[in-house]
């Protein structure tokens, strides 16, 4: 498919959403939220088609997964994001310069926002809402395990963004193609800016191929450090929640840092594991304290690939430390500068971990699956950029503004 004429027409659209006030925004959010629900039936067998394509032990499959709790779900966070200040027009500063010159900062929109994803058809749904609500059109570049899935939910929106008055123009699905891919990542002309989510191989790809403006999101590769000075009611609760709540999500436990001073308690720390049947790659300290005290068919000896791994599954490393220093360093080492948490009683220690660890959300005795946009407040979420510039951790609306500078004056010329 040739997509230069699609580009073209989401550019022209997308011009259109500057002559939206706030309140129509919001209208339309509310209406598609409604919709959403009134639409569940029709998404859910769509979701199906692409269900049974792939295996339920797939680590994507719940990724994939639509049920209608999480149709509903995805419905109030669509009205949240309705709810949410306006992110553009906002005066970022403003000066008046000696010579009259009145100089404001004032946030825009990007204009075309680019989304390449894998399996999750609900980030066709958080990506609409957020574009949308910032006066930006996006173009999407769903993967084909949820081609299905992903053209019932473009389906409903853009029939909302009709019964609304609204080109629906402003979103558009890209066919599951390769070529498509590489198009949309040479679009220099026509959209402003690219964002993947998904595996850390699909950001790379996307990094190294890119032509436009490029924001990474999605590979987490996160760690808990368990201090000598841990609380283990507390870490029991927190390790299991980080790794089992959804193991396919970025968010999720990879590898469980113990202080060598703690080993002791290291069965008791993952006893919770046990019962969701969490496989264990330990080092050999841990392996040596785990041995007859955890079940041998999920214990296994860890090797140079079980550090460093998003497992997206019900699997998890154990590292021993000596120091904090080399806990620090480890992480700094294997982490993908996603979400990294220490359990501690030392205040410390908490505030030199979240001096020295370098990633973009730090946790304090706290379950990492709190990294995530509604978590924080911002409504749904258009990813967790890992990189530093321009935006880090769970980006949302104010993210997908940039900035341009009003100049007013009463007839100044320059000397």
């Amino acid at each position: 498919m040739n997509c230069t004429p699609v580009f073209k027409k989401i550019v022209k659209a997308g011009q259109t959403l500057n002559m939206l006030d706030e309140a129509g925004i919001n209208r339309v959010l509310k209406n598609l939220a409604d919709k959403t629900i009134r639409s569940c039936d029709y998404i859910l067998a769509e979701n199906k088609k692409d269900l049974i394509r792939m295996p339920e032990s797939d680590p994507r499959y719940d990724r994939l997964l639509l049920t209608r709790s999480r149709i509903e779900a995805i419905a109030s966070d669509i009205r949240m994001v309705s709810e949410l200040p306006y992110p553009a027009g906002r005066i970022l500063s403003e000066t008046t310069q000696k010579n009259g010159l009145n100089i404001k900062r004032i946030t825009v929109p990007f204009g075309v926002i680019g989304i390449i994803y894998e399996a999750r058809p609900n980030v066709t749904f958080d990506v609409f809402s957020l574009c949308f609500k910032s006066g930006n059109a996006c173009v999407l570049k769903g993967g084909s395990d949820a081609i299905n899935s992903n053209t019932a939910i473009v389906n409903t929106i853009r029939s909302v963004l009709i019964e609304n008055g609204i080109n629906p123009d402003v979103l558009v699905l890209l066919p599951a193609g390769r070529s498509e891919t590489s198009q949309l990542l040479n679009a220099v002309k026509y959209v402003d800016l690219v964002i993947p989510r998904g595996s850390r191989g699909l950001i790379d790809f996307v990094r190294q191929n890119a032509r436009i403006p490029v924001i990474e999101t999605g590979a987490g590769i996160c760690h808990t450090y368990f201090d000598e000075f841990g609380d283990r009611e507390k870490g029991r609760k927190i390790i299991h929640n980080a790794k089992t709540r959804r193991v396919s999500v970025c968010n999720a436990l990879d590898c469980l840092i113990i202080h060598e001073k703690r080993l002791e308690d290291l069965p008791y720390l993952v006893s919770l594991c046990s019962g969701s049947n969490v496989e264990i790659f330990a080092d050999p300290p841990a392996y040596r304290k785990l041995k007859d005290k955890y079940p041998s068919e999920l214990l296994k000896k860890a090797d140079r690939s079980s550090f460093g791994t998003e497992f997206l599954s019900y699997k998890m490393s154990v590292k021993t430390v000596r120091s904090f220093d080399e806990a620090v360093f480890h992480i700094n080492k294997f982490g993908s500068k996603h979400s990294e948490a220490v359990i501690s009683e030392n205040k410390s220690v908490i505030d030199l971990f979240n001096r020295s660890v370098d990633a973009s959300s730090v946790y304090a005795n706290t379950s990492t699956a709190f990294t995530d946009g509604a978590e924080f407040g911002l409504g749904a979420e258009i990813g967790i950029s890992t990189q530093k510039l321009h935006a880090r951790g769970p980006m949302a609306l104010e993210a997908l503004t940039t900035y341009k500078w009003i100049i007013e004056g009463n007839g100044q010329i320059r000397s």
